[in-house]
């Protein structure tokens, strides 16, 4: 008979390494010895109790293939069977095919799960210094920078790549969760919310019909750069 195991998952150092590495057994009892990658014990320990937890959810192979899993992988296999059609339109699969083109650029090393917020808002801020290319006889040269809704394009279709992933256990949540979006300030200008106060005063000071105009922008929540749709 097998003696008890007095640990559900140990941490452990190899001679000639500074990373620990860690022990556990899984579903059907074999013991599995995996390194976390890192040096720091608090992260090493959280990457022993997400093993664990995987485990125990029955989804342990699935999490470990998608650290094995290449980011490039991933963005093919995404295009062939969640952007195509009859999935999405034709025209919604080409303009997943150009940003994945980028994404791979920039993301194409690095293993599916090592994909981070801060590499996520990094690619973006590059991407935004960036101009177009364009092609011409003489060959290519450089137009314009890239708009913002150019780039925030492509942001959404990795998040929308990323969540599929999720969905799929591959990954433990979604990076792009993180990320804000760099934003360009054109302008000093800041919306101000007026205050009770402030209405009152501007109130009296108006003639009676625009009373009326300002009691319906300020009592119905209008607001700046706010696009109103039927």
């Amino acid at each position: 008979m097998a003696r008890p195991s007095k640990h559900d998952g140990v941490l452990y150092k190899r001679s000639g390494t500074q990373f620990w590495w860690m022990r556990y057994r899984d579903k059907t009892g074999e013991r599995r010895q995996e390194p976390t990658g890192t040096s720091d014990w608090h992260e090493a320990q959280r990457k022993l109790r997400e093993r664990l937890q995987a485990r125990d959810d029955n989804i342990l192979e699935i999490v470990r293939k998608g650290e094995q899993l290449s980011f490039q992988e991933w963005v093919e296999f995404f295009l062939e069977n969640y952007s195509k059609t009859p999935i999405r339109a034709p025209k919604t699969h080409q303009a997943n095919g150009r940003a994945g083109k980028h994404l791979i650029k920039a993301f194409g090393l690095f293993k599916l799960a090592g994909i981070t917020a801060e590499g996520i808002e990094g690619y973006l801020r590059g991407r935004l210094r960036q101009r177009v290319q364009i092609k011409t006889a003489a060959g290519i040269r450089q137009g314009s920078s890239l708009k913002p809704s150019t780039v925030h394009g492509e942001f959404r279709v990795l998040r929308r790549m990323l969540n599929v992933a999720v969905r799929k256990k591959l990954l433990p949540a979604n990076p792009c969760s993180g990320v804000e979006f760099p934003v360009l300030v054109r302008h000093l200008f800041r919306p101000h919310y007026m205050s009770w106060s402030e209405q009152t005063k501007i109130e009296a000071e108006a003639t009676p019909y625009l009373r009326n105009v300002i009691r319906i922008i300020t009592e119905t929540g209008l607001r700046v750069y706010r696009s109103w749709r039927r």
